[in-house]
């Protein structure tokens, strides 16, 4: 098995960060339980930025995967999440970008996963437009899918993702126990049934501190890049841009 994950800060695994500092995410996850169910160790690439839009993901990362010798087995993707942040979006060129990675591996003769990122919105401001700008994307990766004959994890529309338990306190990026239960639906859709079980829930208190120091925190920085033209990821590079060896993780 040789599985690849290209993708944005979702795959990359921001949220869900080890003792180091560094980013360990769901497709981390994915490698460790795929090499624990197959009884072998797994080679692993990861090519996903975080900041990183749609079509950067489907030419650079997708074009630097393929390239991986020997070629991947498996590739997740899921992007188009920085896309619909940003003014002006267009929907039909995120699905066309989508199609293009699915011709693509189909021409390579790479099995592709494809993903729709947990849905944040709840919570974000503007949420009601980035929500129904996933919708419309999921319903078209969805699409696509069925057409290519293609897995699809479908975690826009996972209710209990939803829940704040789940999520970064910078309401973007999932928190550890988020990645752990994408990386369960994932192995669970490659044929190795994972249990994802709903968290207890302490109720969401808001007060009027909290949101200012929210705001203060990631969402004033985030505009700032924004008008700046930056993105968080210009200084990041892929964590595992060639094959690494996964086994499973120890029992705890």
């Amino acid at each position: 098995m040789r599985y690849a994950a290209i993708g944005d800060s979702f795959t990359e695994g921001v949220g869900d960060e080890r003792a180091d500092g560094s980013p360990r995410g769901w497709a981390d996850l994915v490698a460790e339980g795929l090499a624990g169910a197959m009884g072998e160790p797994v080679s692993y690439a990861n090519l996903a930025v975080r900041g990183r839009l749609m079509e950067p993901i489907v030419t650079e990362q997708l074009e630097a995967a393929l390239a991986l010798s020997p070629a991947p087995t498996v590739i997740t993707l899921n992007g188009g999440g920085n896309d619909m942040m940003r003014p002006g979006v267009d929907g039909r060129r995120l699905a066309e970008l989508t199609e293009h990675a699915v011709r693509r591996c189909a021409e390579a003769g790479v099995r592709l996963v494809l993903l729709s990122g947990a849905d944040p919105s709840r919570r974000l401001p503007f949420g009601r437009t980035i929500h129904q700008r996933g919708v419309e994307l999921t319903a078209a990766v969805r699409g696509l899918a069925a057409r290519h004959g293609l897995t699809m994890v479908d975690m826009f529309n996972d209710r209990e993702i939803r829940k704040a338990a789940y999520w970064s306190p910078d309401r973007l990026h999932l928190n550890a126990a988020g990645h752990h239960r994408v990386a369960a639906h994932v192995l669970t859709a490659l044929g190795h049934t994972t249990p994802a079980e709903p968290l207890d829930h302490e109720p969401e208190v808001r007060r009027l501190l909290a949101e200012a120091r929210y705001y203060r925190q990631h969402v004033l920085p985030w505009v700032h890049r924004r008008l700046r033209r930056r993105s968080s990821g210009d200084t990041v590079t892929a964590k595992h841009p060639t094959w690494t060896t996964i086994t499973a993780a120890p029992a705890v």
